[in-house]
C-alpha cells in the first residue's frame, strides 16, 4: 500500500496534526496532545513549523 502524507478530513485547525496521525497510525488526539505539550516552551517555532506544513500538505481525496 501507498501512504501519502495529506491533510486529515476530521480538522481541529487546518489538518495538519490529524494528517500525520493517519500517516503514522497513531490517534489523533494524542498526537494533538503531544504537539501542544511541545507547542509550550518552543511557541513561535512549533508555530512557524504548523503554517508552513498547512501550506505544502495537500488536501486528501475524497
Amino acid at each position: 500500500m501507498n501512504k501519502k502524507l495529506t491533510k486529515s478530513s476530521d480538522k481541529v485547525i487546518s489538518g495538519v496534526i490529524g494528517g500525520f496521525a493517519e500517516y503514522l497510525g497513531v490517534d489523533k488526539a494524542l498526537l494533538r496532545i503531544i504537539y501542544a505539550a511541545i507547542s509550550i516552551p518552543g511557541f513561535f517555532p512549533c508555530i512557524i513549523l504548523y503554517i508552513v506544513a498547512a501550506n505544502v500538505m495537500p488536501e486528501k481525496n475524497k
